[in-house]
This record gives structure tokens, sequence and C-alpha cells, in this order.
């Protein structure tokens, strides 16, 4: 297919020009003021990998900001480029992202993440090597243009059966949640980057993904201040800059409205008993929890009278969502359902956020690291530290060092992991070349996933060697695992999730998924140790 015309490309331009001239004329009318108020608000992803001309004029129009995702990023140098026109367009606008530095990773979708992840540092407990972590974090983002990281996590994965949280918690320990939050908040904003703490009031304890469904949390306030809002106090004490909301329903805080829709929770709970004062983000308002049955449009009035600041609100927006969004919002103000105030409040918090964070960065310059990237061998002996390991687990990697065969077991990821290569297959993803990755790929192996049973044909009495992820909340991974023991003598489980409390399918747990994780669950696989 071939591209557009000169005369096609030439219209394009003359039309964006228009646009822009009619905007800036009418800039101080009052609903002009009032749409720029509401463009300040909103946060929208979009498709490609260079800026959209729309989104550039939404840009220069006043739109908040950007989120960018995994799909938009195919290295750093294009990011940096990416970030560069955003800023171009709009000084003054945030760039958000998605990098909790383990599973759920942006800046390495294409190879897994070179960080541990939170549950590994959770397990490892040094406030201090979190903190430097998140640091790491930080600097490769301000390195990328990012200024506001949707990190960290500070859920508390209490329900083990939880399909959206998991490795992305630092435990299930109140305590060990919020001191490795307050040091992982440290660390970022040390780099100059905002963290935005999530998912607020905490969805740890459920079995259902928000991407998909409105989880519900039955939990009184009392419980909830006993232990899912403890990280956050922390965070919040610690200088968070911003905190994400949750699409979860609390029917003992608010029956009707989840937590992104509750005055109760947004205004009360947080803002008044916590007394938090930075920038109120939304999770995504494309995700079932929150737009399911209304629709984004009506779905960004709710969450702004309710409280939230700034509206993350999805993967691939386009110019149309935004208008029809503007409008809503509008139309709300206009016939009393919010007021031009709120708008007003939301707008500023959000300015004086990317206003700090600009005059923040230029009095702290990007340091030199010509090691931003690599695996560090510190950190592959602390996530080895970190790993659950069974006594006959042991025993079986000290008589095997191989050759054996290996059972890959491919679960779906959800939502918020995305497609990042995981565990030790994102060695071959990050460098084919590499001998780690060529004496990994030199035994035999059979990717087994839902729907898929390939007959198990395995190199006849040799050692076997499964590798998943929560194999235990799947009916095909425990079937698996179950009829390998009942056949062979020598096998070995490892569950590169968060494994359940008896361990009945996790020989091995390490706790997460990154390329370091992986190449650690390697180097362990090696050595014995």
């Amino acid at each position: 297919m071939s591209g557009p015309s000169a005369t096609d490309q030439h219209a394009a331009t003359d039309q964006t020009s228009a646009t822009e001239q009619h905007a800036a004329a009418d800039s101080t009318t009052p609903l002009a003021h009032l749409r720029r108020q509401v463009a300040a608000t909103l946060l929208p992803g979009f498709v490609g990998t260079t800026l959209p001309d729309w989104l550039a004029v939404r840009l220069r129009n006043g739109l908040g900001g950007v989120c960018v995702f995994g799909p938009n990023i195919t290295s750093l140098t294009q990011l940096r480029a990416l970030t560069d026109a955003i800023y171009a367009a709009n000084p003054d606008a945030i760039v958000a992202i998605d990098e909790e530095g383990g599973d759920v990773t942006r800046l390495y979708y294409g190879t897994g993440s070179p960080y541990p992840g939170n549950a590994v540092l959770g397990r490892r407990g040094d406030a201090a090597y979190t903190e430097s972590v998140a640091q790491r974090v930080g600097w490769e983002l301000r390195r990328a243009g990012c200024n506001l990281d949707f990190a960290p996590d500070v859920d508390i994965n209490s329900n083990p059966d939880n399909p959206v949280i998991g490795v992305r918690s630092f435990g299930s320990s109140p305590a060990v949640v919020a001191e490795q939050g307050a040091a992982w908040t440290r660390g970022l904003q040390s780099a100059g980057v905002a963290v935005c703490a999530k998912h607020f009031p905490g969805h740890g304890d459920t079995a259902q993904d928000s991407h998909l469904v409105l989880p519900e949390v039955d939990l009184s306030l009392e419980r909830l201040r006993e232990r899912e809002l403890r990280p956050f106090r922390a965070v919040i004490e610690a200088g968070a800059r911003s905190v994400m909301t949750s699409h979860i329903l609390l029917p003992q805080l608010d029956a009707e409205r989840p937590a992104t829709f509750s005055p109760t929770i947004i205004e009360g709970l947080l803002r008044g008993e916590l007394g938090f004062d930075g920038v109120v983000v939304s999770d995504a308002l494309d995700m079932k929890g929150a737009s399911g049955e209304t629709g984004i449009p009506p779905a960004a009035v709710l969450a702004l009278a309710a409280g939230c600041d700034l509206l993350c609100i999805g993967t691939e927006n386009t110019d149309e969502q935004l208008g029809q969004i503007e409008d809503a919002v509008v139309a709300a103000i206009a016939d009393g359902r919010l007021s031009a105030a709120r708008v007003a409040q939301a707008a500023e918090r959000v300015l004086a956020l990317a206003a700090d964070l600009h005059a923040e960065s230029a009095q702290k310059p990007i340091p030199a690291d010509p090691f931003a990237g690599a695996i560090d061998p510190i950190d592959i002996a602390a996530a080895i530290s970190t790993f659950d390991i069974a006594p006959h687990a042991a025993e079986w990697v000290a008589a095997n060092r191989g050759p054996y065969s290996i059972v890959r077991i491919d679960t779906v990821a959800n939502i918020a992991v995305g497609v990042a290569p995981w565990g030790p297959f994102a060695e071959a993803a990050a460098d084919p070349e590499s001998a780690v990755a060529r004496a990994f790929e030199q035994n035999p192996l059979v990717v087994f996933t839902e729907g898929d049973h390939p007959d198990l044909v395995l190199a006849a009495k040799s050692p076997v060697l499964v590798i998943g992820k929560d194999n235990h909340r799947h009916a095909f991974a425990r079937a698996a695992i179950d009829r390998l023991r009942a056949e062979r003598d020598r096998v070995l489980v490892v569950d590169m999730g968060w494994p359940s409390d008896d361990r009945a399918y996790a020989d091995v747990a390490t706790f997460g998924a990154s390329r370091l994780v992986g190449r650690a669950l390697l180097a362990y696989l090696e050595s014995g140790s």
C-alpha cells in the first residue's frame, strides 16, 4: 500500500494548522479555558512508536501528558526520541510509564527486565538494596525522558490466588510491604522521577483481575487500617508524589461505587485520613472494572467528581475518543454533575507536579552509567538468596547438572505483564548468542499451553525440569506436573510466579520471572548454590 501523497500531506498540515489557529483564537473564551483545564487532566496512550500528529496538536493545546506502553517502545534510543517530541509539543507534559522493575516492564518489553522485581526485593528484606534498585530504575527513566512511574505496587498479596498482583507485590506482610514501598519511593524519586503508588486502597486480597471484571473486597475499615492502608501511609510519609486508585468495590466503605469513583475513598480516606495532598491518578479507564458498563467518557466524569486529578485513559486511545471525553466533562459541568472548581483543582495539581519535575530535572544531572540495563552479578546473587528451595530440590540440582529435558508451561499473562519475555527464556530474546542462552537451549524443550497439550515426549530416562508461573492456579499445569511426577523419578518443578502456600507445585519458587531472575535460576541450576 502506498503512503499519502504530497498533496494529502499538505492538506493534513493545513488542517492541523487551521485547528491550532482556531484553538489559539478562542483560547481566551471561558469555554476554551475550561476545555484546556479538562485536557490537562487527561493522560492517554496511543498506537505507534512515533508521536501522532493529532496527539502533538492536543499536547500543544494543553493535554496533560502521555502514557507510553510496551508496544510504543522498540529501544531506549527510540523512546528518547519519542519523549523529546512530546516535550517539544508541550514542555510541561507528564510522560508516564508502567515500569515496576520486574515482571511488569516497559523499558525492557522486548527482552525482559534486568531488575529483580518487588517480591524478590521483599524476600531479600534489605531496604537499602531496594532503594538502590529503584534509583537505578529512576535514572534509566530519566535517560528515556519519562518523569512519572506507575510504581511501586504496594498491594499486599494476601491471596496466593490473586491473578493480577502476585509477584508485583513486595509480600504478604504489611510491615514488609510498607518498608519496601517506602524504600522504593525514596530511591526512584531521588533520581527526579515521581512515583505513583498503587492500587489504593489495596488490590491484594482479590481472586479477580480488574482489567476484566470489577472485583469486590469485602473488608471493614478497621481491617483495611490494620493491613492494606499501612503501605500507603508509609509511601505517603516517604514523599510519594502521586497515588493510583483501584477499580475495586469495597462494599463496607462504599456499596455503590468502586474506589476510582468514590469520594468516600478518595477524598475521605486517602486525602482526609491519610493526609495525601499530591496527585491522585486513576487506574486505566479502559479497564472493564472502570468502564465496562458505562464507557470511558462517563467513567472520566465520575473519576474527576470523586477526586481523581489525572486520568489514565488506556493504551490505544484516539483523537475522537479524547474529544468525546472532553465533551462529556464539559456537559457534566453544565448540568451540575461536576463542578468547574473540581476540574480546575485537578488541572492545577497536574500542572504543579509537571513544573516541579521539570525544575528538579534541571537540578539533578543524570550520571553517566555505561552499565545501564546490564545484569549485575550482585543482583544475581541477591536473587538466588531469596529462592524458596525444597530439600529434595537441592538434591535434584546437585545430582543433575544436565542435560535434562525441559517442560515450559506457558500460561496466559495478565494484561499488566503483557507479553514481555520471561525467566530463563528471556535470555534468548535478549542475547541469542550468549553462552548462557546457548547452554540452556541445548536441552530438549517441550512447550505446554492451555488448550494445546502436546505429548510429553522427552528423552528416555533423562531428568525433567518443569518451569512455569503460578503453577497451582492453572488446572492444565497441575495435570501436566502430576503426570510427569507419576511417570518420572527425577522431576524438578520451578514456579517463577507466586506459589501456593503449601508449595505443592513449586519445588523451587523464585517469586519473579524477570530476565534477571531467569539468569539467577540458570546460575543456581549450574552451580547448585
